[in-house]
């Protein structure tokens, strides 16, 4: 007789308050899965599609049905004025939303970006589409308190794909376009609450980290050793130094360690 206990499965995988616990296992179907420990037993979700593997409406999901619903309405109408999503519609995408914040939660934890990547933009366009078409005013404000979230979350996984690659100069820039994002979206773009959020200080930490990562340029690294070197009085040092770097710049590509006027 099949055993419907947990306790087997979960033995050696302790909860840990706090932590967010993953791993990925091989389903009965030979398909790889993603288990997320619970604090009373495990959630367990597909890696592509609807996390929990169905098809509403022989749809991938929710939002793909509903965006070919408007699709469709558009085709008929030459517009889509007058298209509405009713209140149960919205709570079920919000339901479906949420599924799609344990994967890529998941995601992030076992470093599939690309993943976070999907389900972060997914929910997003989750989001515009709850704005732009939900008849009730607290059906098309419901999830936008969650949108630094989103972004904060797909900028972090744009940004460890580009670190992956050694881009640095790019992170830096994606990290900045995420933080203006963040702003944009913030009620009247107050800088106190702006500042406040937990989304912006991890983005900001985030920066501070890549630029303590970044490879120094050749000319600024000589020219810091340039700056030692006279703090400690080491003038031969120094003016062997500035030989160096006055060569580098006369060879340096054109707008490539050029001297600012």
């Amino acid at each position: 007789m099949a055993s419907y206990d947990l306790r087997r499965t979960l033995a050696g995988w302790d909860y840990e308050p706090g932590q967010i616990t993953v791993r990925k296992i091989t389903g009965d179907d030979g398909a790889v899965k993603i288990q997320m420990r619970l604090d009373l037993g495990l959630l367990q979700m597909e890696v592509s599609g609807r996390p929990d593997g169905r098809r509403p409406h022989g749809a991938e999901s929710l939002l793909s049905y509903h965006l070919n619903r408007v699709e469709k309405y558009r085709e008929r109408n030459g517009t889509d004025l007058g298209y509405e999503l009713s209140p149960e519609e919205c709570q079920a995408m919000r339901e479906e939303a949420v599924r799609y914040y344990h994967r890529y939660l998941a995601e992030f934890v076992l470093e599939d970006f690309e993943g976070v990547q999907r389900d972060t933009a997914r929910n997003t366009e989750l989001l515009d589409l709850c704005r732009k078409y939900a008849r009730e005013e607290s059906d098309r404000v419901a999830l936008e308190q969650y949108r630094p979230y989103l972004i904060m979350m797909n900028t972090r996984a744009e940004v460890h794909l580009l670190l992956r690659e050694g881009r640095f100069k790019t992170a830096l820039a994606r990290v900045d376009a995420g933080l203006t994002g963040i702003r944009e979206v913030v009620s009247d773009g107050e800088d106190d609450e702006f500042d406040e959020l937990t989304e912006v200080s991890i983005l900001a930490s985030l920066r501070h980290e890549i630029a303590a990562r970044m490879p120094m340029d050749p000319i600024e690294r000589l020219e810091a050793e340039l700056e030692k070197a006279v703090e400690e009085e080491r003038y031969e040092d120094a003016s062997v130094l500035r030989t160096r770097i006055e060569a580098m710049r006369n060879t340096a590509p054109a707008g490539k360690g050029k001297r600012r006027k």
